[in-house]
C-alpha cells in the first residue's frame, strides 16, 4: 500500500526481555513499512534486547519505570507523527495486517484501530483462563460504556495525532489497554476492530504477563475508570439499591406504627437501621450528582484545552 511521502508514520514496539522474537519484529515492520520510524522502547530489559534492536538499526529510547503503561507514556510524551502503530515486541502480532489497520485511520473512519485477536488464533496463543477473563473484560466494558468491542487488551493498535494528544495515560501496568479503550469511548472518539491473526509466542518465549495479578489489576481499573467517569451512574446505583434496601427493612416498624393502636414501634432497631440506609442513600446519590456536574464542566475545559492545542 503506497502513502504519501510527507506521511510520518512510527512503528513503536514496547520491550521487555524480547530477545529472541525483537529482531523478526523490527524488520517484518520495516519490509512492510519502509519509510516509517522503528522504535523501541525498551523498558529494563536484562538480556540481549537492546544489543539486538542496535543491530537492526531500530531508534532506541529507555524507560526506566517498571510497566507497560509507562513506557505508551513515554511513547505518547516523546514521539511525534501523524500515524502511531503500536505492536508488542513478542512475534505473536503479524506486520503485513499493518496496511489494515492504517487504512481506517488515514482515511478518517475512526481515530483508533485495533487489531482483534479473539477471532484468528492459534490454541496456544492464549494461557488458560486468558480467553476468559478477556471475555469477561470486554462485557463489563461493553455494557458500562454502551460499545461493542471484540477485543479490550489487544496490543496491536494504530491511532492518529489527534488521540495520541487526547488520551490521559495514568495506568503503569498491563491495564493499560483497557485504560486507553475505555477513554476513547468515553471522549467519544471512533475505534474500529479488525480481526487480525495472533500467534503463538515461539518456543522459549515467556508471556510477562500474570493470569491473576494482572487480571485483578485489570478488573480494578474498570471499577476505578468507571467510578471516575460515570459517577452518577455508579454512585447513584448504590444510592438505589441503599434506598430499597432501607424500605425493605423500615417496613416492619412502619407496620407496627400504623397497626398499633398507640403507634407503638417494636421494632426499633429497624427503625434506626432503615433511616440510617435512607441517609446513605441520599448521600450517595447526591454524592453522584455532584460529581457528574464536576465531570461535565472537566470536559469542557479538557476539549477546550485541545482545540488551544492544534
Amino acid at each position: 500500500m503506497d502513502y504519501p511521502d510527507n506521511l510520518k508514520i512510527a512503528v513503536m514496539i514496547p520491550c521487555w526481555n524480547e530477545e529472541q522474537t525483537l529482531g523478526s519484529v523490527i524488520e517484518a515492520f520495516r519490509q512492510e513499512l519502509p519509510t516509517a520510524r522503528i522504535i523501541v522502547f525498551d523498558n529494563n530489559s536484562s538480556d540481549r534486547s537492546v544489543e539486538i534492536a542496535q543491530e537492526h538499526k531500530a531508534e532506541i529510547f529507555h524507560e526506566p519505570r517498571q510497566g507497560k503503561g509507562f513506557v505508551i507514556e513515554t511513547m505518547f510524551n516523546t514521539i511525534d507523527a501523524d500515524v502511531f502503530v503500536m505492536a508488542d515486541g513478542d512475534d505473536t502480532y503479524p506486520a503485513e495486517n499493518v496496511h489494515q489497520l492504517i487504512e481506517p485511520v488515514l482515511k478518517q473512519r475512526c481515530d483508533m484501530a485495533v487489531g482483534a485477536r479473539l477471532a484468528n488464533h492459534t490454541d496456544n496463543s492464549f494461557r488458560d483462563l486468558h480467553v476468559f477473563g478477556n471475555r469477561l473484560v470486554r462485557f463489563c466494558i461493553n455494557k458500562i460504556m454502551g460499545a461493542d468491542l471484540k477485543d479490550i487488551m489487544s496490543g496491536y493498535r494504530v491511532f492518529n495525532r489527534q488521540i495520541v494528544g487526547t488520551l490521559p495515560v495514568i495506568s503503569s501496568g498491563f491495564e493499560i489497554e483497557t485504560e486507553m479503550t475505555i477513554q476513547t469511548l468515553y471522549y467519544q472518539r471512533k475505534i474500529i476492530e479488525i480481526d487480525v491473526p495472533y500467534r503463538a509466542r515461539p518456543e522459549g518465549s515467556e508471556s510477562k504477563l500474570n493470569t491473576f495479578r494482572d487480571g485483578f489489576r485489570v478488573l480494578w481499573k474498570i471499577f476505578s475508570l468507571y467510578r471516575s467517569l460515570k459517577p452518577l451512574t455508579c454512585f447513584g446505583g448504590i444510592g438505589g439499591g441503599l434506598l430499597v434496601i432501607s424500605l425493605l427493612v423500615g417496613f416492619l416498624p412502619v407496620r407496627d406504627y400504623f397497626v398499633n393502636p398507640d403507634h407503638y414501634v417494636e421494632h426499633v432497631p429497624s427503625a434506626i437501621l432503615a433511616a440510617g440506609l435512607m441517609m446513605l442513600s441520599f448521600l450517595f446519590s447526591f454524592t453522584g450528582l455532584l460529581l457528574h456536574v464536576i465531570n461535565h464542566r472537566f470536559r469542557e475545559l479538557h476539549n477546550v484545552i485541545i482545540r488551544m492545542r492544534k
